[in-house]
């Protein structure tokens, strides 16, 4: 039997290595889960995975949190999801500080400039991969396009696209259950599924009663934002950036895409950046500490509901991945969803290349454009070089964004 010792010497060294947003870091998994130790077969890991993208949230640390499970149970499952998350966490905590103190300084400014050219070029590999994956049919497309259109220029909810998504694809889908679904080994008992669920919304009456609004705010934004985001941490990115920014006013634009862009960093999922909102939101507010405090809130509310749903369904893997309607209607979600990293695309690449982005009515249509004219031409080396070492030479991300960074530094001093 696997050791607690072991799990937590693997996956401690899976969170400080796992670089790369969730498909670098699925694949660390697999060769450290898979290929280089028998913890899980290649059906396990696959099923594993299947499963872990039908839940909402980052569907790599619930991998994780699955894999420690499987091994040796709750147990197992605490260290292995905890050891995945807290090396960065502990990095974006000191990050949010110090830009909270520091980011307006015109040297850090050209360092996250050249940041910023790297996330560019992540997003849009990041795009492309999930459209080679998700978008095989017709409808794939039209799906895809839709949500590009409803909040590029319509500015619909992402939780109305996403349920519009998911009933598309629940009701459009023709196959049918076989006659016997698989049966649970070990039925998930209630009081678990009671327990975490308590744990995870305890902090909101708590709030509530405090009269600390903002935290109370924020907690149940990031509850909500645990719920709905399904299609991994793009797609998160994409529905906070029209909540923070747009509606709520915690952070502005410039803001929301240094807070991508330093979550690219660091280790761990790039969910992380719901962190650096919350403690950049706290600052604002009452300064270090009560960040810190926001910090630590948002993080509960972003990844306790990851145990839970992990906890509750994993013995039902196999009856769910049953299922042909729960599949059609996750497929449906990922078409869309392709369309919500293409408006969250566009939207980053606007406000790290251009200096100006306004708001265009076009008819019922509102459009936020660039001004041409505000082209920041600094940038576009850095974009260059960016892609060439990512996608020809093939070079990591930390690698990338250290020579970016410098670049970066280097025009600045020009």
């Amino acid at each position: 039997m696997t050791s607690l010792a072991q799990i937590t010497r693997v996956f401690g060294r899976i969170g400080l290595t796992s670089f790369g947003g969730p498909a670098a870091q699925i694949a660390l998994m697999h060769r450290e889960l898979v290929e280089e130790r028998p913890w899980l077969t290649e059906e396990q890991f696959l099923r594993a995975l299947s499963f872990c993208m039908l839940l909402p949230g980052p569907e790599a640390m619930q991998l994780a949190t699955y894999a420690g499970w499987r091994l040796r149970g709750v147990w197992g499952g605490l260290i292995a999801g905890g050891l995945f998350v807290l090396p960065g966490a502990v990095v974006i905590a000191v990050l949010a500080l110090l830009y909270a103190t520091y980011g307006a300084r015109p040297e850090t400014e050209s360092l996250l400039l050249g940041i910023k050219a790297t996330v560019i070029v992540i997003v849009a590999q990041a795009l492309w991969r999930l459209s080679q994956k998700a978008l095989k049919s017709r409808a794939a497309y039209v799906l895809a396009g839709l949500s590009f259109l409803a909040l590029f220029a319509l500015g619909l909810p992402f939780p109305l696209i996403i349920a519009a998504a998911a009933l598309w694809g629940f009701v459009t889908s023709r196959e049918t259950a076989p006659d016997t679904l698989p049966a649970p080994a070990t039925p998930t008992r209630p009081a678990t599924i009671a327990l975490w669920a308590a744990l995870w919304l305890l902090p909101l009456p708590l709030l509530w009663l405090s009269g600390q609004t903002l935290l109370f705010d924020l907690a149940a934004f990031f509850a909500r934002l645990a719920v709905v985001t399904f299609g991994g941490a793009y797609a998160v990115l994409a529905y906070m950036a029209q909540e923070v920014v747009e509606l709520r006013g915690w952070l502005t634009p410039e803001q929301m895409v240094d807070a991508l862009g330093l979550a690219e960093t660091t280790p761990g999922p790039l969910i992380l950046v719901t962190q650096f909102v919350g403690q950049l939101a706290g600052h604002a507010q009452a300064g270090p500490w009560f960040a810190l405090l926001a910090g630590l809130l948002t993080l509960w509310m972003t990844f306790v509901p990851c145990f839970l749903w992990i906890f509750a369904g994993a013995p039902y893997v196999e009856n769910l991945l049953a299922r042909p309607r729960l599949k059609a209607a996750l497929a449906a979600i990922t078409a869309a969803v392709v369309g919500v990293i293409l408006n969250l695309s566009l939207w980053f690449a606007f406000h790290v290349l251009f200096a100006v982005v306004r708001d265009v009515a076009l008819g019922p249509l509102g459009l936020a454009l660039p001004l041409p004219g505000s082209l920041r031409w600094q940038v576009l080396p850095l974009v260059a070089v960016a892609a060439l070492m990512l996608t020809v030479l093939r070079r990591g991300v930390p690698l990338t964004l250290l020579i970016t960074a410098a670049g970066g530094a280097a025009l600045g001093m020009v």
